[in-house]
């Protein structure tokens, strides 16, 4: 007998981004599991990008309810950011006005803007449970506002809930855009996920470091909810062979990233060597170029300026939707995945690695020494590189182009991904639902 789960889904299609897509996966799955999934999610989201075509991925019969938001557009919030402004502004009397707003907001604003969708978001929530029949709530964050509505609504409806970290809360507040999180956020914030953890039948997470780390949050509640461990993957959907699609005659090494660059994922230690793959390796470098698609900060712009100087081979695009981005992955010769030198980032797997593995080209991963290279051992050609190692990126990536140049384009072999498959992942969360609804029961 088919089941009912509510999604409680901030980010979800057309919202474009790489934590769009964890949701949009497993409400595409579930059905095949025995799950039939409902989507609450934001009407109005302001958000920096958009990708329509990630709406294909949601079944006809998925019913996707919208609530509006009060959350400022995000031209506005990028108006009074500190990373909209310039060193000349920066001692301004609008910029001591951002900085106050700012402030302001990080206070009120607890534990992130996205609050302001709750009003709304509760009083359609409960419209839907009063009028339909659930059997399991499943919050996805970040935003973490969306725990504490899931949270509530299991209380009020007595339904279970399962919280799906993305990322951690305690890390998205230490890297995130604009956010400085003093004494007073941090108790309160403390309080609120111990609320959402207190009411949760289970917890999932996308990292095992992150799973030990709630198992930890867990033991300061009175609830002992399950926690467990699924991955972000990849959709084998989106890796069929296209047997029309020409063999690559390119005569350039490609190093493509793929992604977000700010500052848990900066870029400073890949231009570094490549500045010094100009120096040490001149004869390499009219074969190679570098390629960078996806939203930037002020800060990783500049970084990347520093190669316009050189004779680096640098082509950059905004965001792309999700199936440009996937050709761009395939078709490279090498792929970037990026985490700067911060302790917490030795617990955080971004989501890219997994179509990165099933691309199967060589992969850089330049990152401190965590999960992440413990995910990649067995990878053939995945090269871990600590941040500060600026000379062994430089030697790693010149023996990788030789290789090129060599061989030509010369997949991966000996691998096999499956085991990271969005199918299967999906098929692990059906067994979380599965366990807490007869538990429930």
């Amino acid at each position: 007998m088919t089941k009912s789960v509510l999604f409680i889904a901030h980010y979800f299609p057309p919202v474009g981004g790489a934590g769009v897509q964890r949701a949009a996966k497993f409400v595409k799955y579930l059905p095949g599991c025995g799950w039939a999934p409902t989507i609450l999610t934001v009407k109005n989201p302001s958000v920096p990008l958009f990708d329509e075509s990630l709406l294909q991925e949601i079944p006809d019969t998925v019913k996707i309810y919208k609530a509006k938001t009060l959350e400022p557009s995000y031209k506005t919030k990028q108006a009074v950011s500190a990373s909209a402004e310039n060193s000349n502004d920066r001692f301004s009397f609008s910029s001591a006005i951002k900085g106050v707003l700012r402030r302001i907001a990080n206070v009120l604003l607890q534990p992130d803007p996205q609050i302001l969708w709750l009003p709304a978001a509760a009083r359609e929530a409960k419209k839907i449970l009063n009028n339909e029949k659930f059997d399991v709530i499943v919050a996805t964050a970040p935003p973490f506002s969306s725990l504490i509505l899931g949270a509530y609504l299991a209380k009020k409806f007595n339904i279970p809930l399962v919280l799906d970290y993305r990322d951690e809360w305690d890390i998205s507040n230490s890297v995130w855009e604009n956010k400085k999180t003093g004494n007073i956020s941090l108790a309160i914030q403390k309080r609120m996920q111990r609320y959402a953890i207190e009411r949760a039948s289970a917890i999932v997470a996308t990292s095992k470091m992150s799973v030990h780390a709630l198992q930890e949050k867990t033991k300061q509640t009175v609830a002992k909810p399950e926690v467990r461990c699924i991955y972000n993957g990849f959709d084998a959907e989106d890796f069929t062979e296209d047997e029309s699609r020409a063999a690559s005659r390119r005569k350039k090494y490609v190093l493509a990233y793929v992604g977000t660059l700010w500052n848990l994922t900066s870029i400073e230690p890949v231009v570094a060597a490549l500045l010094k793959l100009e120096e040490d390796f001149p004869e390499l470098v009219d074969n190679f170029e570098l390629v960078v698609a996806g939203r930037r900060t002020a800060e990783q712009e500049q970084l990347l300026s520093k190669l316009g100087m050189s004779k680096i081979s640098v082509v950059v695009h905004d965001y792309l939707e999700h199936g440009k981005a996937l050709d761009l992955m395939r078709e490279a010769d090498g792929q970037l995945l990026l985490l700067s030198d911060l302790n917490m980032a030795r617990r955080v797997i971004p989501a890219k690695i997994f179509e990165y593995m099933a691309s199967l080209n060589s992969i850089f991963v330049v990152a401190p020494e965590g999960e992440v290279w413990e995910l990649v051992k067995d990878y053939p050609r995945a090269f871990c590189i600590q941040p500060s190692a600026v000379e062994e990126i430089t030697q790693l990536l010149a023996l990788d182009i030789q290789r090129f140049l060599q061989e030509g384009q010369t997949k991966v072999s000996g691998f096999n991904p499956n085991c990271f498959e969005r199918r299967s992942l999906t098929a692990e969360l059906s067994q979380v639902l599965e366990l807490v609804t007869s538990t429930d029961a």
